[in-house]
């Protein structure tokens, strides 16, 4: 049977009162730097058993170094490097972008690895190759891998690529469906800024959108409180 999981990216208050509250959260700082092992096995330990952690993967698999998310990376990639990196590029630093990420994943228990790439990761046959090279040399390790794409896509792309490669199709339902995934996973932006609240209106509607098996993981400024009102909707 279905069930729909809310929660927000990252903790937008402290861990111990989250938990109370919410019993899903997608864990951001794997997309900036991966933090120590010992703070995801930390995490794990404070959470009550059903909660669930999903993980956001590296931006060294999906960004570019030109990226502005690069700032808080905490070191600086050099010149004669950076196309090693982002794109899902099957180079070894990618590769190795991946074991850190997983390296996290596995002590959090999460099954869930999102992978949302920028608007200039853009719809065309390098890139889509990249993503069959990168993924064939990963094993799934029991992991469901969730892609986000930002940028302009054709529903064709989107579908031919997921379907052969067996990803979730990440969308914000308030602005379009997702094309591929028995398992839904949603997250919201609140427009470009982060800064939309959503009204009750909106949330009704989204009730409606996300089906019977959904994560639903809000990432705006007012994540928390909107997160919290769409939980008690259902």
């Amino acid at each position: 049977m279905g069930q729909i999981k809310v929660g927000c990216c990252g903790f937008p208050k402290g861990r111990r009162r989250y938990f109370e509250l919410f019993n899903l959260v997608e864990v951001q700082q794997t997309f900036y730097r991966p933090p120590p092992v010992d703070s995801a096995l930390s995490w794990r330990k404070e959470a009550p058993a059903e909660f669930e952690f999903t993980v956001k993967a590296w931006q060294l698999i999906t960004h570019p170094p030109s990226s502005p998310t690069y700032r808080r990376l905490g070191w600086k990639i050099p010149l004669m490097q950076t196309q090693q990196y982002g794109f899902f590029r099957p180079t070894s630093e990618v590769l190795t972008a991946w074991e850190k990420t997983k390296e996290i994943a596995l002590p959090l228990g999460a099954r869930v690895v999102v992978f949302q790439t920028p608007a200039s990761f853009v719809d065309c046959a390098q890139n889509m190759e990249s993503m069959r090279l990168f993924f064939r040399k990963l094993g799934r390790n029991d992991f469901i891998f969730v892609w986000e794409p930002r940028g302009a896509w054709s529903d064709d792309s989107i579908s031919s690529i997921c379907r052969e490669i067996g990803l979730i199709h990440c969308v914000d339902p308030l602005e379009r469906l997702p094309l591929c995934g028995d398992l839904r996973y949603f997250r919201l932006h609140g427009g470009p800024n982060y800064r939309h609240k959503y009204s009750d209106e909106e949330l009704c509607r989204l009730r409606n959108l996300v089906g019977d098996n959904a994560y639903v993981l809000f990432n705006n400024i007012e994540m928390f409180d909107d997160a919290l009102r769409f939980k008690n909707l259902l």
